[in-house]
């Protein structure tokens, strides 16, 4: 006797519809009994498809407003009972409930409802209730059951319904389960990072990655998870790897601390600046930013706070840099730009970085409120008899700038708004300071009345004897020394201005 093939059917109920339509098309092609309620129910009977209201299932009606849809017995009976289970069969015949095969469900959008500046009460009526369920069910009996659970999956869910004449295999099904479960918790953890103000439990959660092309170096496998599209609008050049994008970022934040200031450019390489000018025009803040360390800027990064001209675009051409970033580019300057191939060129889009830092480190994860503080001359304390005039006064806020993007221990030597050096990443402030020196005695810069700025106190006199013996006249530092007298000491017996900030500026 031939065994009577039992129908298959499918449960669908999404918000986003658009894609929808040759999948329900196809389900119903191949006989499926087809399962949904509310507005796509309405969706699937507009289309000419016979539907059965989830309602006719459940003998309720859908209530509280919508609220109460789907979660009934009846629906995730069907959903969860185990297909090789005797038990779990004799129920379903017991309470005449249908197999479900196939679930295709998709959430309220939450997180671009908290986007939208959307009140509070219309936040919460986007956390899905219904949605979430049926999909963690479908997920859960992945053994019986296929979950698509959000548009981005229409299309090759369709090609297997089609190839596969709506038979799947576990491997599918395992795959799709996988799938929801990373839907289902990003969800979560949006909605817990939208209503949590106490716990300090660490949340965090992409559903965008990017495969670069390798990590720090080609034997490492490299990722960036985020939206650079929402940052970026990528207009020529390769793709960003693992070590440009941490440039980028060094740079963005840089830069940030100058965006409404004068025409200013930086030029970066690991992570510091190795040249920074700001002057009147664009031009000329590059060509002094290129100055600060023309060896360094081979294979760097550029970033500028005004739109890039056609004589800088010039001057940048003759050099080999990896990346470009502006707010925008003049038609002739993006031509110019365009030439090298591999150069990547991005426009800086209006964008709030998250204000979190947070890293790996040993078995867990280090979490930090990202340093917003930028020293100004309201927090300048001045600890010297002699007080830095006006003009130092803006060398040092500025070098104070490069100094706190700077890798500690660092030391920065400033004049005239142009970054003469830097010492970068020392054991020692002493062998930061050194360092910058001789860059900067390298490089040609005189470093007469040249200001110096220190990410953190001096703990003995030596940095600003050594500053004052190159030509540095005036400092910018946290201060918080118990030795701090033996600084100010110095200072005053040498005239050298010193101001104290109050704030450390540490960079690991």
């Amino acid at each position: 006797m031939t065994p009577i093939m039992r129908k298959k059917s499918a449960l669908i109920s999404v918000f986003h519809k658009d894609g929808l339509k040759p999948v329900v098309e196809q389900l119903y092609a191949l006989n499926f009994d087809i399962y949904s309620t509310g507005g796509t129910e309405k969706f699937i009977k507009d289309l000419g498809i016979d539907v059965i209201p989830v309602e006719d299932l459940t003998s309720y009606p859908s209530i509280l407003g919508g609220r109460v849809k789907t979660l009934h017995p009846k629906v995730f009976g069907g959903i969860l009972s185990r297909r090789d289970n005797e038990k779990d069969l004799e129920q379903l015949d017991a309470y005449d409930i249908p197999q479900i095969d196939v679930v295709i469900v998709d959430l309220y959008p939450f997180e671009k409802t908290v986007e939208s500046g959307a009140s509070e009460q219309d936040i919460i009526e986007k956390i899905d209730i219904g949605g979430i369920s049926l999909i963690r069910a479908a997920a859960k009996n992945f053994k019986d059951v296929l979950c698509v659970s959000a548009r981005e999956q229409y299309d090759d869910f369709l090609k297997v319904l089609v190839a596969q004449k709506g038979e799947f295999t576990l491997e599918q099904r395992k795959i799709h389960a996988a799938k929801a479960f990373a839907i289902s918790s990003h969800y979560d953890t949006a909605i817990y990072t939208f209503l949590n103000t106490t716990e300090t439990n660490f949340r965090e959660s992409f559903n965008t990655v990017n495969t670069l092309r390798y990590g720090e170096n080609p034997h490492q496998k490299g990722y960036f998870y985020g939206d650079l599209n929402a940052m970026f609008d990528k207009l020529h050049g390769k793709e960003l790897s693992y070590n440009n994008l941490l440039d980028v970022d060094a740079a963005v934040n840089l830069m940030g601390e100058f965006t409404n200031d004068k025409p200013t450019f930086a030029i970066l390489k690991h992570n510091n600046a190795c040249g920074l000018a700001q002057r009147d025009t664009l031009h000329q803040a590059y060509v002094d930013a290129l100055a600060g360390d023309p060896q360094s800027a081979f294979g760097g990064v550029l970033i500028s706070n005004k739109v890039i001209d056609e004589a800088t675009a010039q001057e940048i051409n003759k050099l080999f840099c990896e990346v470009v970033i502006a707010p925008n580019y003049d038609e002739e300057a993006l031509k110019i730009l365009k030439g090298k191939k591999n150069r990547i060129i991005l426009i800086q889009k209006i964008f709030s970085l998250s204000e979190p830092n947070y890293r790996t480190a040993l078995n867990g994860v280090l979490y930090q409120d990202r340093n917003l503080k930028t020293d100004s001359v309201s927090d300048l304390k001045m600890a010297t008899i002699l007080k830095p005039t006006e003009k130092q006064i803006d060398d040092l806020i500025f070098a104070s700038k490069i100094c706190k993007h700077t890798k500690s221990n660092t030391i920065v030597l400033a004049k005239n708004k142009q970054l003469c050096a830097s010492g970068t990443g020392q054991t020692s402030r002493v062998d930061a300071l050194n360092q910058a020196i001789v860059k900067a005695k390298f490089f040609n810069f005189d470093l007469q009345d040249a200001v110096m700025a220190s990410d953190a106190f001096f703990p003995f006199p030596d940095c600003v004897e050594i500053a004052q013996q190159a030509g540095v006249n005036a400092v910018i530092q946290p201060g918080g020394s118990i030795k701090d007298q033996l600084s100010i000491d110095y200072c005053d017996a040498n005239k050298m201005r010193m101001v104290f900030t109050g704030t450390r500026h540490f960079k690991h």
